[in-house]
C-alpha cells in the first residue's frame, strides 16, 4: 500500500519537540529546517511528509546528541545504532543478526528489552519495559524503536518484510490509520499487553547482503531505515510457491495470488521478474512435484492425478508432463524404485 505524501502524524513532530523542550532547547530551529510552522505543530490531526519527519529527527537528534530523542534514561549519541548495526553486519544470517542487535540494545538502553521469538511460521520482535518519556511521548517512543528494527532487518538482507502483524500497548491514537502505513502487512493491534511485529519466520534464514561500505552510505542521513522503502522482496518466490502448493484451488490466477500476498498483481509480475522467474514457471515446478510425488505414492489413474495437480484434461497433462521430464506419466511411474 502507498503512504500518501504527507502521512507522518503531527503528533510524532510534537514529541521530537517535547523532548527538545526537555534537555532545555529549543525545537523552533529543527522545527523551521523541516518546514513545520508554530502554527502546524498545533494541529492535531495534521501530517507531515517522510522528509519532513527525516530532517526533524535528524536536527532533533544532532542537538540533543541523543539518537533514541529522549526515549531512554540514558542518551544514545549520535552514531549508536550505527554500531549497533555494524556489530551485527558479519551475521551470516538475519536471524542471527537480529538476535545480536536485540541483546546489544539492551546493553545501552537498559530501560527496555528486545526479543527476538521464532516458530515454524513467524518470528515475533517484542519490546518489553518501559520507555522513560512521558506517557504523551511513548506512543512515538515505540513507533520509533519497532520502526527501526523492522527497517535495520529490510536493509540487512535488502528485501521488503511486509509484517504479519503489529501490537502496540496503548489505546488507538486519533492518528491509528497512519499505522497501516507505518506498519503495512497483517493487522495492528493496540490495547496489547507489549509492542510488536510479527513476520514470516522465513526471513531469518536469509543471508546478509550488506558491508561496511553500505553501512557508511546508509549512516550519512538519519532516517534512512525508517523510511526507505523497498521493491524488491527476497521471499517472495517461497511464499508464492507455497500459495500454489498449499491453497491450490484459491491460486489459479494471478490475482489470486496477489491478493493473498497483499499487492497487486502488477507488482506481483515484476517482483517476480527481479527474482528472475515467473508465475508460469513456478507453477509449472509445483505442478510437477506434485505430479511426481502422487505418481510414485498412488496408484491413483493418470487422469485423476492431472486433475488433482491443476490441469482440466489427461490429454494437456501428458503433454506437459513429457515436456518437463521427457517421458510419460505412465513411464515415470512405472520407473519408480520398488520398495
Amino acid at each position: 500500500m502507498k503512504a500518501p505524501a504527507a502521512a507522518t502524524p503531527m503528533a510524532f513532530a510534537c514529541a521530537i519537540a517535547a523532548a527538545m523542550r526537555r534537555d532545555g532547547r529549543s525545537p523552533d530551529a529543527a522545527l523551521k529546517l523541516a518546514a513545520i510552522t508554530p502554527a502546524q505543530l498545533q494541529k492535531p490531526d495534521a501530517r507531515i511528509t517522510a522528509h519532513q519527519m527525516e530532517v526533524l529527527s535528524g536536527a532533533a537528534m544532532q542537538a540533543l546528541d541523543d539518537e533514541a530523542l529522549g526515549a531512554f534514561s540514558r542518551k544514545l549519541p549520535w552514531g549508536s545504532y550505527g554500531m549497533l548495526a555494524r556489530a551485527s553486519l558479519t551475521s551470516p544470517n538475519l536471524g542471527v543478526a537480529l538476535k545480536r542487535w536485540c541483546r546489544h540494545h539492551a546493553l545501552i538502553a537498559g530501560d527496555v528489552k528486545l526479543e527476538l521469538v521464532a516458530t515454524a511460521t513467524s518470528a515475533t520482535i517484542t519490546v518489553t519495559g518501559e520507555p522513560v518519556a512521558p506517557a504523551a511521548q511513548r506512543e512515538f517512543s515505540l513507533v520509533h524503536l519497532l520502526r527501526n528494527v523492522h527497517g535495520l532487518a529490510c536493509w540487512y538482507i535488502d528485501s521488503r518484510i511486509p509484517l504479519q502483524g503489529a501490537s502496540f500497548p496503548f489505546a488507538a491514537p486519533p492518528h491509528a490509520d497512519a499505522y497501516v502505513h507505518m506498519f503495512p502487512g497483517g493487522p495492528l493491534k493496540f490495547g496489547a499487553d507489549h509492542a510488536s511485529i510479527r513476520f514470516d519466520a522465513r526471513y531469518l534464514a536469509l543471508p546478509l547482503r550488506r558491508d561496511e561500505k553500505a553501512l557508511q552510505q546508509m549512516l550519512q542521513r538519519a532516517l534512512p531505515l525508517t523510511v526507505l522503502q523497498y521493491r524488491r522482496d527476497r521471499l517472495l518466490v517461497q511464499q508464492v510457491r507455497h500459495a500454489l502448493l498449499t491453497e491450490p484451488a484459491r491460486s489459479r490466477s494471478a490475482d489470486d495470488i496477489a491478493a493473498a500476498l497483499h499487492m497487486s498483481t502488477r507488482t506481483l509480475h515484476r517482483q517476480l521478474k527481479e527474482e528472475g522467474a515467473s508465475l508460469q514457471q513456478l507453477k509449472d515446478e509445483v505442478r510437477l512435484e506434485g505430479a511426481k510425488d502422487l505418481l510414485h505414492r498412488s496408484r491413483k489413474p493418470v487422469k485423476q492425478v492431472a486433475a488433482a495437480v491443476g490441469f482440466a484434461s489427461e490429454k494437456s497433462f501428458i503433454r506437459a508432463f513429457r515436456e518437463w521430464t521427457g517421458t510419460t506419466p505412465a513411464a515415470f511411474r512405472d520407473d519408480r524404485p520398488s520398495t
